[in-house]
């Protein structure tokens, strides 16, 4: 993820504690792995309070990725049940096997657009392919957050938008010019507000 900022010339900041997150204008929350692993990192790290602050009460705009969009939900039933960061209604499920199609979900993929945002500037409703690599996906309660969707076997939200946060379910950061495009837009405007 800093790769892809710093090709971009975009100054970017690893924050290692919660005294950073106030330093920074915007926050990415890039990820990988399991989500109950994730929530531990950062309530061990003291990251759950600080980010609440900074995102919710001093609205940065924030853009969550994979397993950061997954963290921003209130639950997941990854290995078990585990409660989310609780920003958007939503509960983390595995995706369903389809014949054919391998389980986790690995490799490119078009979005359709659900509606308009900032970030994802499709062309006739499509945005370019994008990478992912997940096995459980964001079911939003509230369909209205969701921005765009992908079709693998089945439709699951690819991207939600919701006041000043973003999330992704796909990889911007491995997803050529369409992800570098979609990062650059959130760098330089962040939110739509």
């Amino acid at each position: 993820m800093v790769n892809a900022f710093e090709y971009l010339a975009k100054p970017v900041t690893v924050i290692k504690d919660e005294a950073g997150l106030s330093k920074v204008d915007k926050i990415v929350l890039p990820g990988v792995g399991a989500f109950g692993m994730g929530m531990k990192h950062l309530t061990d790290m003291g990251m759950v309070d600080a980010l609440n602050q900074e995102v919710l009460v001093n609205r940065k705009p924030f853009l969550g990725i994979c397993l950061g969009m997954q963290l921003i939900c209130k639950e997941s039933f990854e290995f078990g049940h585990f409660d989310g960061l609780g920003w958007v209604d939503a509960s983390v499920r595995k995706l369903k096997a389809a014949p054919g199609l391998a389980i986790p979900h690995v490799g490119w993929d078009d979005l359709k657009i659900k509606r308009q945002n900032c970030l994802l500037r499709g062309e006739n409703g499509r945005f370019p392919d994008v990478y992912f690599v997940h096995s459980y996906y964001a079911d939003p309660v509230d369909p209205g957050v969701v921005t765009a969707v992908c079709d693998y076997g089945m439709e699951f939200p690819a991207a939600i938008e919701k006041d000043n946060i973003f999330a992704v379910q796909f990889h911007p950061e491995k997803s050529q010019k369409a992800g570098l495009d979609m990062l650059k837009e959130f760098s330089e405007a962040g939110t739509h507000a």
